[in-house]
């Protein structure tokens, strides 16, 4: 199973990628494990504040499909 990994802001640039394809396992298909596996790749993005979306939906489900859109987003502000 596929998911699209998409990171924007401080995140994009600690990562040193904006976008990539991670491919998951069928079983553990978790938005928990997906999470524990980007931040065991990329140790930098530990300290950062950052919230998920899935499909552009910021109230998730945990359980991911094949194609879906994934999205670590950095703290914003709205006016």
């Amino acid at each position: 199973m596929a998911v699209v990994v998409k990171y924007f802001g401080a995140i994009a640039e600690a990562t040193g990628v904006a976008e990539e394809r991670m491919e998951l396992d069928d079983v553990k298909n978790s938005l928990e494990v997906l999470k524990a596996n980007c931040l065991s790749k990329y140790q930098t993005i530990g300290d950062l504040s950052f919230q998920l979306s899935v499909n552009q939906s910021l109230s998730p489900a945990d359980d991911l499909k094949d194609g879906d859109e994934v999205a670590f987003l950095p703290p914003f502000a709205g006016g």
